[in-house]
């Protein structure tokens, strides 16, 4: 690894610990979306502290934010190493420097790092999002469908290297692993259903 990628990596995580849900909430005169609901720093919650137009443009500064990053690495970073960028992006966004190392879960970040290079894995994604969240109203779930098909459509796209690959698959369990509270409320809320 060169000093010029390893600058790119620390840039990414860097400009990823930069929560929009955060600092839109902030300056709109919002609390603190990590204190509200489900205590994620990320649109969906941002949502239902702040409404829709809010978290649209939490979202919206989010992807451009990404697609930065994407474009940053594809230009400095040797191909095998561009899944890093993504990683240390999604790491900066899950634990913030700026914000307490408490932060989102990466979702909205990754989908804008992966459209960058592949819009065409961006729509399928968003579609993937769509069919299973409609049906089951679990934002999570659908997040989940829509990891799966951002991951598979960058091991198809990036050389497979182990640093590629890992970079990818790491990335991958980082988002996932953001999302284990989601997943132990909703079966303590399916034990109490039943």
């Amino acid at each position: 690894m060169t000093l010029t990628t390893l600058s790119v990596l620390v840039a990414s995580y860097l400009f990823g610990s930069l929560n929009f849900a955060i600092i839109v909430l902030r300056i709109c005169g919002f609390p603190d979306p990590r204190t509200a609901h489900s205590g994620n720093a990320g649109a969906s919650n941002v949502a239902r502290v702040a409404g829709q137009p809010i978290a649209g443009l939490v979202l919206l500064l989010d992807v451009a934010r990404s697609v930065s990053v994407q474009l940053a690495a594809a230009r400095f970073c040797p191909s095998q190493w561009i899944a890093w960028a993504g990683l240390a992006l999604i790491l900066g966004n899950r634990f913030p420097l700026y914000h307490g190392f408490r932060g989102g879960k990466g979702v909205a970040a990754y989908l804008g790092f992966v459209g960058a290079a592949q819009p065409w894995s961006a729509l399928l994604a968003c579609a993937a999002w769509l069919a299973t969240y409609l049906p089951t109203k679990i934002p999570a779930l659908a997040s989940m469908a829509m990891l799966l098909v951002m991951v598979g459509t960058s091991l198809r796209a990036s050389p497979l290297t182990v640093a590629s690959v890992s970079g990818t698959m790491l990335t991958a369990a980082l988002i996932v692993a953001g999302h284990y509270s989601n997943w132990a409320s909703w079966r303590k809320r399916r034990r109490e259903e039943v």
